[in-house]
């Protein structure tokens, strides 16, 4: 597709008017300020008009539970303890991989209708998972979920095989579109030589870790009481596990000491800024660690404590928060934002040619209507798209070179690889049977 006379959001994250950019064979092959060469024009196939609109990077999640779209709205008001083992424990004990299957559709279909190409997934059914994200044409790192209790090696427990499994059959599928993940839940719901064991495997792979990582001051203080007074960053340190690459999410209660260790390793951060809020667990010390260099993504967690995979609003309360808890309106510059939304969230997958505007990147791209009131005046559109724009100007999303949301000429939304309307079914009746179930 050739993108012509059109906005974009450059590698630097700056505004450039008037640009031409060319895809094909699923990458950027051209970016000028000129149209392509007559003899090159073909090559790229159809045009879009880019009047009145901006081209970005496409947005990359850093931290979902894509089924849980199911329980959008059923576990409200709650504590973290108290909403997981109260609401969300008991709901997903009824999840079938066919739940999850239709879960992850739905989840899939509003990540892509807000510009959204590729999510990090810790849930279960993950066979399930992959297919759907297969056939929608996104990506996704996908792991299969574990909560280990018993002190036994990590090989007798059923996801061990199910892992090895994902691995052989489904690591770099799809095009490389779908990677596997190992996963650790987090310190309270594993075990160290568990812990141990997975590190093990994952050592001198090119697979990546996908851990909860202090997300509240409970989780905190009851870790410091099982080991002698190290926290969780602190205790998963002493284990060696920030030794492989590692996204941890949330990492809401950390000190000093624990901000040492994660710059040290370079643990990539996943924020999650709404979810954080809703169950009342914190802000993490976001400008601190973009201080420090801590690579810092951004994450919408799932529906059960977020309600919406508009990664666009996450992004807009990481800018804007961190000025208010920290008294500082500079804490959280908007390109710092846009990073963690798209390059910062790409790195964090091992994707390192995607999230990008710039020649050879993975054509993972979203184009976004600038003519509505708020993009208007626009002395610096960084501040229009940060502050003022919103998932809803999306008009187009492509993943690989592939259109896999557009707004038709009509102006209705239309899923070129997924059927919304079975997927909204499917769930709300899924959702129905299960809470009927309880």
């Amino acid at each position: 597709m050739l993108f012509a006379d059109i906005d974009i959001l450059d590698e630097n994250f700056e505004i450039k008017h008037h640009q031409w950019v060319g895809t094909k064979e699923g990458r950027i092959a051209y970016i000028g300020s000129v149209p392509p060469m007559p003899d090159q024009l073909a090559a790229f196939g159809d045009t879009f008009a880019g009047e009145g609109r901006l081209l970005m990077p496409a947005l990359y999640n850093a931290h979902a539970h894509a089924p849980m779209t199911l329980l959008r709205g059923f576990a409200e008001n709650l504590p973290l303890q108290r909403w997981l083992n109260e609401k969300c424990f008991p709901f997903e004990a009824r999840m079938t991989g066919e739940d999850c299957y239709w879960g992850t559709m739905l989840a899939c279909a509003e990540m892509a209708r807000f510009g959204v190409v590729s999510f990090t997934d810790m849930y279960y059914a993950t066979e399930e998972r992959n297919q759907v994200v297969r056939d929608a044409g996104m990506k996704a790192n996908m792991c299969e979920g574990l909560v280990a209790f018993e002190d036994k090696p990590y090989a007798e427990y059923p996801t061990c095989a199910q892992m090895e499994a994902l691995v052989r059959d489904w690591h770099g599928a799809a095009d490389g579109r779908i990677r596997i993940d190992y996963n650790i839940h987090s310190e309270y719901l594993s075990t160290e030589r568990v812990c141990r064991d997975i590190l093990d495997i994952v050592r001198d792979t090119d697979l990546r870790l996908h851990i909860h990582l202090s997300e509240t001051k409970k989780e905190v203080e009851e870790c410091r009481e099982r080991h002698g007074g190290l926290s969780p960053v602190q205790y998963f340190e002493s284990i060696g596990l920030f030794e492989v690459p590692v996204t941890a999410a949330h990492c809401v209660w950390v000190d000093e000491a624990d901000l040492d260790i994660l710059q040290a390793h370079g643990v990539f951060v996943a924020n999650n800024p709404a979810s954080n809020m809703k169950l009342g667990s914190g802000f993490a010390p976001i400008p601190e660690m973009m201080r420090r260099g801590i690579p810092v993504c951004l994450g919408s967690d799932g529906m059960a404590s977020n309600n919406n995979h508009n990664l666009f609003h996450d992004m807009y309360l990481q800018a804007l928060i961190y000025k208010g808890t920290t008294l500082d309106p500079t804490a959280v510059t908007p390109q710092q934002a846009l990073a963690s939304a798209t390059r910062t969230g790409a790195l964090s997958q091992g994707r390192e040619d995607c999230g990008i505007l710039a020649e050879g990147a993975r054509a993972d791209v979203c184009v976004l209507d600038i003519t509505g009131p708020s993009w208007s005046p626009a002395p610096d559109p960084v501040y229009n798209l940060v502050y003022a724009g919103d998932g809803a100007d999306v008009v187009l999303t492509m993943c690989d070179g592939e259109v896999i949301y557009r707004r038709a000429a009509t102006g209705e939304g239309e899923w070129l690889t997924i059927d919304l309307e079975r997927a909204k079914a499917e769930c709300a009746a899924r959702t129905a049977r299960i809470i009927s179930e309880l």
